[in-house]
């Protein structure tokens, strides 16, 4: 139930942030729930899913008005190379955040 709360709290906090505006409602709704529910247990196709909802202009990176939650949070950690973008490479690395 927690998980619920938290994940509609995220997506209304997220839908009201103008660095969402060009993500749709769904997309941000898909977003939040599968980053809510990454675990140390979490596999690299997961995280593959939620670098493609988040990668709203297709560019193959995540810029940080595309990153949400964890992942905004940690967008400066999670960018390596300092290329204001992140890679799936680099995003996997969130996986390392949650152990």
């Amino acid at each position: 139930m927690k998980k619920v709360i938290s994940s509609m709290l995220l997506i209304a906090a997220l839908s009201s942030c103008s660095s969402t505006k060009n993500m749709s409602t769904s997309t941000i709704s898909q977003a939040a729930t599968l980053l809510s529910s990454l675990s140390s247990n979490s596999t690299v196709q997961q995280v593959a899913s939620l670098f493609s909802l988040l990668d709203t202009n297709n560019d193959e990176s995540v810029s940080s008005s595309e990153a949400i939650g964890s992942v905004a949070d940690n967008f400066s950690l999670l960018d390596a190379d300092n290329s204001a973008g992140l890679s799936l490479t680099e995003m996997e690395g969130i996986l390392a955040l949650l152990k």
